[in-house]
């Protein structure tokens, strides 16, 4: 839309410039009539006639040069139209080819004392793009392989024991660990985060220590997100 803005008034400073000429041309024939009666009007006549050839000649000049510059803004105006084209084109196959890939679920309540090692169901989604977390197993499922990046919070408010201690797991291997030691206190949080290369596939979730418990209410003190950074 701005470029057709511009080419109207490309267009209309053309035709000002050919109105100037013609008035120019005009005025310069004006020029030619001599008013005093006691003068030869042919040689008046005769002195004017070169003027007058040399501005119809230049008139056609000029207006040569103007189909020609017209000529050119159409041909960058359609190949500024083209450009626009293949850009949206890319920028419309880039997009479709990045998954979005973003989720963050929290506890709503508290769990444990766990048996054993537990995975940890985060059953509130507060978002999930692309699907990739499952509130039913605690799983986040890579769709596609790349490096994604994982967080999580843990909060514990029961003083000495039982306290809490739970890691980030890949596929079974525990990648980074949060620990609140035994102590006097409450209210006690700790987080942890990773960046993590996977593959399309792999699972990463959050496991619980046997013996050790997290605290939630409404509050949602717990949490894990993760999303991926860029595809492999």
């Amino acid at each position: 839309l701005s470029f057709t803005i511009y080419l109207a008034q490309v267009q209309k400073r053309t035709m000002e410039r050919t109105f100037l000429l013609l008035a120019a041309f005009i005025f310069s024939s004006g020029q030619c009539q001599d008013t005093d009666p006691s003068r030869d009007p042919d040689a008046s006549l005769a002195v004017c006639k070169p003027d007058i050839c040399r501005l119809i000649r230049d008139s056609g000049v000029y207006s040569a040069q103007i189909l020609e510059l017209q000529r050119l803004i159409q041909e960058q105006a359609q190949q500024l139209q083209e450009q626009a084209q293949q850009l949206q084109a890319l920028q419309e196959s880039t997009s479709a080819a990045v998954p979005r890939v973003a989720f963050t679920a929290t506890m709503s309540h508290s769990l444990g004392p766990a048996m054993g090692q537990t995975t940890v169901k985060y059953g509130v989604i507060l978002s999930n793009m692309g699907n990739g977390y499952n509130p039913a197993t605690g799983f986040f499922t890579a769709p596609v392989a790349g490096m994604y990046y994982f967080r999580y919070t843990m909060f514990n408010n029961l003083g000495p024991t039982p306290n809490s201690m739970m890691s980030l797991m890949r596929n079974g291997m525990a990648m980074v660990t949060s620990l609140d030691g035994e102590g006097d206190d409450n209210n006690d949080s700790a987080s942890n985060a990773a960046v993590l290369q996977l593959e399309a596939g792999d699972n990463v979730y959050i496991e619980l220590y046997g013996s050790r418990e997290l605290f939630d209410n409404a509050m949602r003190f717990n949490t894990f997100s993760g999303f991926l950074l860029f595809p492999l």
